[in-house]
């Protein structure tokens, strides 16, 4: 069972990666109206939760495979954990990336001892070339989400949460290919039933919430997001899809500029710098806080990997930004 996975995962990842905190938000709680505590993923050693997952799947790898090495897809922060976990195993890691993948998260990842492949095309393009060149190589490929071993790894926050705050009401969480809402969903559906998962994707990227609709994995049209940590369509037959089926409870989809409002927010109410998609969970709550007035929720802020000259555009006032363009 996947629960049981992540039981084990939790024990076994650890020193390697930290529990991180859960933190009272008092600005934001009173902006709001409920009691929010805040995730702090951020603060994990490469930036994002991806390290759980990156972890745990390495620490699980046969001893041949830790000679000849392993290889990942990414649009960043798995691409870094992988590199990162793979560095205090000793064993070798290739990531593919999308040319498009932003630049400092592609020279964080060579920062880290990872040799990396540019592919041209889409962030799943790099991920069919990266499983097909695996596969051909004979080297374990080590999914961003498509593997139960990663999906255990990031389950352990839910652990985290269950026993952080028992009393949760809800936990709002941005969702790309479903890895940490599906683990962390599995993780408080055997502990901390009542609590709500709340899934939250850009307007822009809303992929697995489309399969979600329609029953099955299909394509659907991507615009930029600031979210590209949630970016990319779900891979096919990917064992995620079920997982979110059935663990999340709830839905809300985001624009850019709510997406934008809600860095700000944080920005202002506790000076931290996050990413896009930490961007996307905060935003969920803040549009359906109505909801949760008087209650207590949690959003988890799943990353901090974003380039300074993005951050600020992003959190300039609207006005300010405008002006901008207009010169």
């Amino acid at each position: 069972m996947l629960f049981d996975r992540i039981m084990e995962a939790h024990a076994a990842i650890r020193p390697q990666v930290p529990v991180t905190p859960l933190e009272h938000s008092a600005g934001l709680s009173a902006e709001l109206g409920c009691d929010l505590r805040l995730k702090c993923e951020h603060l994990q050693p490469t930036g994002s939760f991806k390290l759980r997952g990156a972890t745990n799947k390495l620490r699980l790898l046969g001893t041949e495979a830790r000679h000849t090495g392993v290889i990942a897809a990414s649009t960043g922060n798995h691409g870094q954990a992988v590199a990162h976990a793979g560095a205090l195993a000793g064993v070798p890691v290739l990531v593919h990336v999308a040319a498009g993948t932003a630049r400092p998260k592609m020279a964080a990842i060579r920062a880290l001892g990872a040799e990396l492949v540019v592919v041209d095309g889409s962030p799943i393009a790099a991920e069919l070339r990266a499983r097909r060149y695996a596969r051909e190589q004979g080297v374990p490929y080590i999914s961003p989400y498509n593997d139960l071993d990663v999906v255990a790894g990031q389950g352990t926050l839910g652990v985290e949460l269950a026993e952080q705050a028992p009393d949760l009401d809800a936990v709002f969480v941005a969702v790309g290919g479903g890895g940490l809402i599906g683990g962390t969903g599995t993780a408080l559906r055997g502990l901390r039933p009542a609590t709500r998962v709340v899934g939250v994707w850009p307007e822009n990227s809303p992929c697995m919430l489309r399969a979600i609709e329609a029953g099955r994995i299909l394509d659907v049209e991507e615009r930029p997001t600031l979210s590209d940590g949630t970016a990319g369509a779900v891979e096919p037959g990917a064992v995620t899809f079920p997982i979110c089926r059935s663990v999340i409870h709830e839905t809300v989809t985001v624009t850019e500029a709510e997406i934008a409002d809600a860095m700000r927010r944080l920005a202002a109410a506790e000076h931290w710098i996050v990413e896009g998609a930490a961007g996307v969970a905060l935003a969920g709550l803040v549009k359906t806080a109505a909801a949760w007035r008087g209650r207590r929720v949690a959003v988890v802020l799943c990353g901090r990997n974003i380039a300074l000259d993005t951050f600020l555009a992003a959190v300039r006032p609207t006005r300010t930004r405008r002006a901008a363009r207009a010169a």
